[in-house]
């Protein structure tokens, strides 16, 4: 039976993985060690695994099942693996080379930052990429020296110059990403269809210029059934159609609480509640704390 976990903060993800407590909130960078072996397991249950984290890791996986979404994660031939926040991560008996290493992002620290919007669109954090990038043996030294980089301004005590210097050294991370992306895939043909996910997405992103659509509207719009919808998300995301537009519209508040001074009932307006009190409710049953405690404590 497949167990699974969410985890939307670093110090419980860090406590699920036996290691020390993050230094920083919001980032964290992950070294995989063990003293005995140059291998080391990393799953043995049947574990299907989400966060609120991007993640971009340096891996050599040995063997063992990763499913990413539905379809099966290819990682024979890559060693840079890029998941994004909320996406569903199936693993089963994987083994891997003890020098791995992973920055952990989450997508509170980049909100209000200029690589917010390219971490977001960038391909190979979604499910239309489903298999390692990879790199050349110089490639793989370049990453591992901004990844140390990183480290140390990480592990440093932490300033005002601190969150800058980490997203300038990301953002080099991701333009070298992108170009490993571009090489691999830009001579492939597509081999699968769009994802109902993306497809979704790319829905209710343009309806709700104008409103907030509905479950029901959107399925009309994708020539399938409410119902139907729901279920074929539920199985690709781990959530059903309702709760996706929850966490696109707790995301975009997010986004209007930090980059904007409008008030919390502007904001709820905006994102189509006819009740700001509606809003209020919905944010702190999915986000722990109001909306005003939120901008309060994300912004100090």
């Amino acid at each position: 039976m497949t167990k699974k976990l969410h985890f939307s903060n670093l110090h419980d993800y860090h406590e699920y993985l036996g290691i020390a407590a993050p230094e920083h909130p919001m980032f964290s960078v992950i070294n995989m060690q063990s003293d005995t072996s140059d291998e080391i397991t990393c799953t043995t249950d049947d574990i299907e695994m989400s966060t609120d984290f991007y993640s971009i890791s340096i891996k050599h996986i040995l063997s063992g099942d990763i499913y990413y979404g539905r379809t099966q994660y290819d990682f024979r031939n890559g060693s840079l693996i890029c998941f994004g926040p909320r996406q569903a991560i199936r693993t089963k008996g994987v083994r891997a080379k003890t020098h791995g290493r992973s920055i952990v992002i989450h997508e509170d620290f980049l909100r209000g930052t200029s690589i917010q919007k390219s971490m977001r669109e960038a391909n190979y954090f979604s499910y239309a990429v489903n298999e390692a990038l990879h790199l050349s043996p110089k490639e793989e030294a370049l990453v591992t020296g901004i990844v140390d980089t990183l480290e140390q301004e990480y592990l440093q005590n932490h300033d005002a110059f601190s969150k800058d210097i980490m997203v300038s050294q990301l953002n080099t991370l991701l333009t070298y990403a992108e170009r490993f992306y571009q090489r691999q895939f830009r001579q492939r043909k597509e081999s699968q269809t769009t994802s109902l996910k993306t497809r979704f997405y790319n829905t209710l992103q343009a309806a709700a210029l104008e409103h907030m659509p509905s479950v029901e509207e959107i399925a009309n719009q994708l020539n399938m059934t409410s119902r139907y919808l729901s279920d074929a998300l539920k199985l690709e995301t781990g959530h059903t159609a309702l709760e996706n537009i929850h966490i696109y519209q707790i995301d975009r508040a997010k986004n209007l609480l930090l980059g904007s001074e409008d008030s919390v009932a502007t904001i709820a307006y905006a994102l189509g509640f006819e009740y700001p009190q509606y809003f209020s409710r919905l944010f702190k049953n999915k986000v722990g704390m109001t909306p005003t405690e939120y901008r309060e404590t994300t912004k100090h």
